[in-house]
C-alpha cells in the first residue's frame, strides 16, 4: 500500500524542484524528506528519482504517481468539506494571500465581522503578490487568494482553481497635492519628464504601468521602485515621483494626492480564488461571502 504522506512529498518534488524547497515548504529537513521518498521508492518497486547533477528528477513512473496523487488530494479535500459541512457549527483555519492594497481596504473589516460571525474560525492572512499567490494556493499552502488583474493582462489561470470577482476599481495618475517642485501636471502627458515611482519588474502592475506609459508615447522615468504602495504614496505626496495608484488604496483615508482621470479610464479587478475541491468548505465560503460584502461596502 502507498502511503498517502509521501505520495504527497513526491508531489511536492515535481512542484517545488528541490529536496531542500520541499523541505521548507513543509517544515521537514532535507534528509528527512529524502529517506521518505526512498521508502515510497521501496513502496512502489520502481525508481521514482533519478540525479542529475545536484538535483533530483522525476522518472516517467513517479510522474503516473503524481498524476493520481492529485487526484487522490482533491478527493480527501472534498472529503474534508463535506465532513466540516455536516456540522453544525462553523470552524477550522483558513489560510489566506492578499496584496497589499486588499490587505488594507478589505481585511480589518472582514475579520472583525468574521470573528463576531464565527469565532470558531481561525484566520491566517500573509501578504503575497498575486501572481506568486494564486500558484501558492494552487499548491495547497493557502486556502483562499484575494489577486487582482490589471486590464488588458491577464492573471494566471490554475485548472483547479475558481474565481469569484469581488469589485473592480479605477487607476488614476497620482501627482502631489501642490506643484512641490514638479511643476503644474495637468495629465499623464504633462508627466512624461517627472520621475516616477513603480513597484518592482515582475509585478502585473509594473508593466501595466510601462504599457500605459508607452500608449501615451514616452518612457517613465522610473526613479524609485517600491511595492510598498504606502511608500510610494509619501514619495507622491512630498513633490518626489508621480505614480498610477488605484482607488482602493484610498479606502478608509483622505485623498493627500492629486488624482487625475486617464484618457482610457481602466479599472482594475479584485477578485478571489479557492480550490474547487474546497469552494463550499463552510468556513471558507463564510470568509468569502465576508470578503463580498466589505468590497460591496466600499
Amino acid at each position: 500500500m502507498l502511503d498517502v504522506r509521501r505520495l504527497r512529498l513526491l508531489r511536492e518534488l515535481k512542484i517545488r524542484g528541490t529536496l531542500a524547497e520541499v523541505a521548507a515548504a513543509l517544515n521537514f529537513s532535507p534528509s528527512s524528506v529524502s529517506q521518505q521518498l526512498s521508502l515510497l521508492e521501496k513502496e512502489a518497486g520502481v525508481e521514482l528519482l533519478r540525479k542529475t547533477g545536484r538535483r533530483v528528477q522525476l522518472t516517467p513512473q513517479a510522474e503516473i504517481l503524481v498524476a493520481h496523487t492529485e487526484q487522490l488530494l482533491q478527493r480527501l479535500e472534498r472529503a474534508e468539506t463535506d465532513l466540516a459541512a455536516s456540522l453544525t457549527t462553523v470552524t477550522g483555519t483558513v489560510r489566506v494571500a492578499v496584496f497589499q492594497s486588499a490587505a488594507l481596504a478589505l481585511m480589518p473589516q472582514s475579520l472583525s465581522e468574521m470573528r463576531e460571525r464565527h469565532p470558531d474560525v481561525r484566520i491566517e492572512m500573509v501578504q503575497r503578490e498575486p501572481e506568486t499567490a494564486l500558484y501558492e494556493t494552487w499548491a495547497r499552502d493557502f486556502d483562499v487568494v484575494v489577486a487582482e488583474q490589471y486590464p488588458g493582462h491577464a492573471a494566471p489561470h490554475y485548472p483547479e482553481l475558481d474565481r469569484q470577482q469581488l469589485t473592480t476599481d479605477a487607476i488614476r495618475l497620482a501627482v502631489p497635492a501642490e506643484d512641490a517642485g514638479l511643476g503644474a501636471i495637468g495629465s499623464v502627458d504633462d508627466a512624461a519628464q517627472r520621475p516616477w515611482v513603480m513597484e518592482p519588474h515582475g509585478a502585473a502592475s509594473r508593466h501595466w504601468a510601462e504599457q500605459a506609459c508607452r500608449s501615451a508615447g514616452f518612457e517613465p522615468d522610473v526613479r524609485y521602485e517600491t511595492a510598498d504602495l504606502q511608500a510610494q504614496i509619501r514619495l507622491v505626496e512630498s513633490g518626489n515621483a508621480v505614480a498610477f495608484m488605484p482607488d482602493l488604496l484610498w479606502t478608509g483615508r483622505p485623498h493627500s494626492c492629486r488624482l487625475l482621470e486617464l484618457p482610457t479610464q481602466p479599472r482594475r479587478t479584485i477578485f478571489t480564488s479557492v480550490r474547487r475541491a474546497s469552494a463550499h468548505h463552510p468556513a471558507i465560503s463564510a470568509f468569502r461571502e465576508i470578503l463580498e460584502g466589505a468590497a460591496a461596502r466600499i
